[in-house]
């Protein structure tokens, strides 16, 4: 089996597990929020966009391209948030005032949660095929925000009682999509400038969900000082793994 595919089955896995752990461990679940939040962006400062500005160095209006994709992957999540309905859980901690129209038991909400995760996929299959070091530094990038996922996922299926065959089948969607995308991400044939174009897209991606939901979320009614260690052990540990693969 290819090792994208097989490291996207992994990342499959973790998101049910996260689910669980969200469960079992409310009480530490800001801590591995905040951990999340420091690996993606370590993801993002020490790996992934020194990556793409190498394979790309095109320009449009005197802007590098990827950074133009850079902001419009940033944009693009959001925009589809206020269409598909948020990444937060039902029972949040991070509080809010607008009410959950679409959650992710809702058939919007599985269209949204199956193109954020193949996204994942597609990633993950590209970084393999400009080096190995940068795809196992996406697959533990990956594996961290998995668990959020599995939070906004499992967690609130269990807790509003729909944990029928319709949230087996929405875990099922999950695993389909990132093993579909790892598999698209490997096999297509693209140019480099093309993979640059799109992982900086994916980089804006994980930068939204660090900052605009990781974050607030482990912030949020917890104590911040163990947060922010947590997320500053997230960004060394990153730093760490780019440095040594």
């Amino acid at each position: 089996m290819n090792i994208a595919i097989a490291l996207a089955a992994i990342t499959a896995i973790a998101t049910t597990a996260g689910g669980y752990l969200a469960i079992r461990s409310r009480d530490r679940l800001h801590l591995v929020l905040g951990l999340s939040a420091g690996l993606l962006l370590g993801l993002v400062g020490f790996d992934l966009l020194p990556e793409v500005f190498a394979l790309n160095t095109n320009t449009f209006a005197s802007v590098r391209v990827v950074s133009i994709a850079f902001v419009l992957g940033f944009l693009s999540l959001h925009v589809a948030e206020q269409i598909f309905g948020s990444h937060e859980p039902a029972e949040s901690d991070f509080g809010h005032d607008h009410d959950h129209h679409v959650n992710v038991a809702g058939t919007l909400g599985a269209i949204a949660m199956g193109g954020h995760v193949f996204l994942d996929g597609v990633a993950l299959g590209l970084a393999f095929k400009v080096s190995h070091a940068l795809g196992f530094a996406v697959f533990v990038a990956i594996l961290s925000h998995a668990f959020s996922d599995g939070l906004n996922t499992v967690s609130l299926l269990i807790k509003s009682g729909h944990w029928t065959k319709s949230g087996t089948a929405l875990l099922g969607l999950d695993a389909a999509m990132r093993i579909g995308g790892a598999a698209i991400g490997t096999y297509i044939v693209i140019s480099n400038p093309i993979v640059g174009i799109y992982l900086a897209t994916f980089s804006g991606f994980l930068i939204y969900l660090a900052t605009s939901h990781i974050l607030p979320e482990a912030h949020s009614r917890h104590p911040s000082r163990l947060t922010l260690m947590a997320t500053i052990v997230g960004v060394l540990a990153m730093w760490l793994i780019v440095a040594n693969i």
